[in-house]
């Protein structure tokens, strides 16, 4: 009896060993598992587009903000001045062209000259007509002075009458063609101040963005982290004050031997776990696979051309998108270890 119980317990253990050899052995064919992988996500610095000295800084490292919210606060007293004078030039041009409200000084001139001009060219056809009349009469007069029935006063003085009238329309004509040109000058003119109208609102909205650019906001849901700007500091262009971590636009990465990589499909489940929180099971689905293994990005690639080659079996980043909405009891942060079991669909 002494000698079967040792006997009993090692064929219990046995078959408990097949047993479970077996079922990670038939969980090996269906899932494809690893511990390479982490959550990653987008880091988003904070900058600014112009130079200026900061007013306020509204949040601190690790703080949650909402998208809109105000992050930093910069000196606007400079650029307040600027919409003022891009203001001023606005409404400057504006009462030289004229607008749909009221009628500017050019655009007053350019109607006073058009009026100008017509009432010239009413002119220059009644002298047309005054010397139609003179021609006609001077021939009337020509005629009875060959026959001596009228005095050769009379002929001379239809003759002045002629050269008179046609005097005055020579007058009138270049009258009308100099009233012609300043229409042609105040029309000019006029285009010209629509232009400077253009100019002045392209200006002034200009100065409103760069005004808006003081302002600085959180383009999303995120945490600060990295603030490294206080109030009262210059900052430049492209300075980063900040960096914002999404809350909700993170994934994980996993890096899958390229001997399991066949099967993997985009679509396939993924249950995963995390060091911080233990047996706590997430779910997600292969969003992704990248076209290069990782040591492709590294800083110094392999070069297997250098007859040293020794081959290693590499591993590719697969994309795993997170189900939402996330569990706010288990905040992901980017960088955490993660577990996965990838469950193959083919």
């Amino acid at each position: 009896m002494a000698i079967r119980t040792p006997l009993l317990v090692v064929g219990v253990l046995a078959l408990s060993a097949t047993a479970w050899g077996g079922k990670q052995l038939l969980y090996s064919r269906s899932h494809v598992v690893t511990d390479n992988a982490q959550v990653d996500g987008r880091l988003l610095p904070i900058a600014a587009k112009i130079q200026g000295f900061l007013v306020r800084v509204l949040v601190e490292d690790n703080q949650v903000v909402q998208a809109g919210d105000t992050l930093l606060v910069l000196d606007a007293r400079d650029l307040d001045a600027r919409v003022a004078q891009a203001q001023a030039d606005l409404e400057a041009s504006l009462a030289m062209a004229g607008d749909n409200t009221h009628i500017g000084q050019l655009n007053a001139q350019l109607t006073a000259t058009q009026a100008t001009a017509a009432g010239s060219g009413a002119m220059v056809r009644s002298a047309e007509v005054n010397l139609r009349k003179t021609a006609a009469d001077l021939e009337r007069v020509r005629g009875l002075a060959a026959k001596q029935i009228i005095a050769a006063q009379q002929l001379d003085a239809a003759q002045a009458a002629y050269d008179a009238a046609a005097a005055a329309l020579e007058v009138m004509q270049r009258g009308r063609a100099a009233t012609q040109a300043q229409v042609g000058v105040a029309s000019a003119a006029l285009t010209g101040a629509d232009a400077r109208v253009a100019a002045a609102r392209a200006a002034l909205e200009t100065a409103r963005v760069q005004r808006g650019w003081t302002v600085i906001v959180a383009p999303m849901a995120a945490i600060v982290t990295k603030r490294t700007v206080e109030p009262g500091a210059l900052v430049q262009p492209g300075q980063t004050a900040m960096t914002l971590v999404p809350i909700e636009d993170i994934w994980v990465t996993a890096n899958v031997k390229e001997t399991r990589l066949g099967r993997v499909a985009i679509g396939d489940s993924v249950t995963f776990t995390v060091d911080s929180y233990g047996s706590h099971t997430f779910v997600g689905t292969v969003e992704s696979i990248s076209p290069a293994t990782g040591a492709k990005f590294a800083l110094l690639p392999p070069d297997n051309a250098t007859g040293n080659f020794t081959k290693v079996v590499q591993t590719v980043p697969v994309r795993i998108a997170l189900r939402k909405p996330l569990d706010s009891a288990y905040p992901l942060r980017l960088g955490m270890s993660v577990d996965v079991s990838i469950r193959l669909t083919k």
